[in-house]
């Protein structure tokens, strides 16, 4: 049997942009000759990847991690991508996430750049997601991602069904005395899909944008000018108890905002964060629709 040399499998990887792994088995079956390892990779699917990536991949799985690092918790998740539900629920499809989580963690990845470069068992997570879409002959690809960090991370993670992995995940950092209402904050995550922990981290321009539209939209109607901006103000105030996670009603006790629930623990929220699979390509969609 021929040897299989690095400068070899780097040459098919160059000419076919299939994963290491996949590169050495086929140079392997094929005893070195690169041109039946083409064929067998072509065969195998995994030069088709190119032509699948125009197709829509809205369905997979959130996959997490929580971990110590520098005495504070540190939440990992990231979503994979797949174009079926059928391949999201695979066993095979779930340890490619595990994976790439896992590869995120190691990295300390922070950046699409970072976790595609991440090494995994495949090479890199840029070669484990090749890898999968040529297992399962879909487009398969990296899709949304977080890294949080507080004295306390809590995750819920939320399933379609038993069967099937993750397709949303919650996470909310707190610190110790808020840790104790963490669960019940990440349930409202998950349910109410809150973009902005409080009023602060609402961008200036969507606050603009929101009043804008609100103004012109009670011009429309008809409104006296002179009352116009205080009903904008109320409108945004609404806005805000919508998108704005201690401004939004505690969904376990409306009477509450879950701001007032925190408080209560004598503790705060510093960051949270909520993947929900398939959502990334639709918010980015509706931004370029508005734009």
């Amino acid at each position: 049997m021929a040897a299989i040399s690095l400068a070899l499998i780097k040459q098919v990887r160059e000419d076919t942009g299939a994963g290491m792994m996949a590169v050495k088995a086929a140079l392997t079956e094929a005893d070195g000759d690169v041109q039946k390892a083409k064929d067998i990779l072509r065969e195998k699917g995994v030069q088709a990847a190119g032509k699948r990536e125009g197709r829509k991949a809205q369905e997979g799985l959130v996959a997490y991690k929580v971990v110590e690092e520098n005495g504070k918790q540190v939440g990992y998740a990231v979503e994979l991508n797949a174009e079926t539900d059928f391949v999201a629920e695979t066993p095979q499809f779930v340890q490619y996430g595990n994976e790439i989580v896992e590869a995120m963690v190691a990295a300390k990845a922070t950046t699409a750049e970072e976790i595609l470069a991440a090494k995994t068992a495949q090479g890199t997570v840029a070669d484990t997601i090749t890898e999968a879409g040529a297992l399962f002959k879909e487009h398969v690809k990296l899709g949304q991602f977080a890294r949080i960090e507080g004295e306390r991370v809590d995750v819920y993670a939320h399933k379609k069904s038993a069967e099937f992995p993750p397709s949303t995940v919650a996470m909310v950092a707190t610190d110790e005395k808020a840790a104790e209402v963490a669960h019940d904050v990440n349930l409202q995550i998950s349910a109410m899909a809150p973009k902005w922990l409080t009023e602060e981290d609402v961008p200036q321009d969507v606050i603009d944008h929101e009043t804008e539209v609100e103004t012109n939209k009670f011009r429309e109607q008809g409104k006296p000018e002179k009352i116009i901006p205080n009903i904008v103000k109320g409108a945004i105030k609404a806005f805000f108890k919508d998108t704005v996670l201690v401004d939004q009603a505690f969904v376990k006790d409306p009477k509450v905002t879950v701001g007032q629930l925190v408080e209560k623990t004598g503790g705060k929220l510093e960051q949270f964060v909520r993947i929900e699979v398939g959502k990334g390509e639709e918010e980015a969609a509706e931004e370029s629709s508005e734009e």
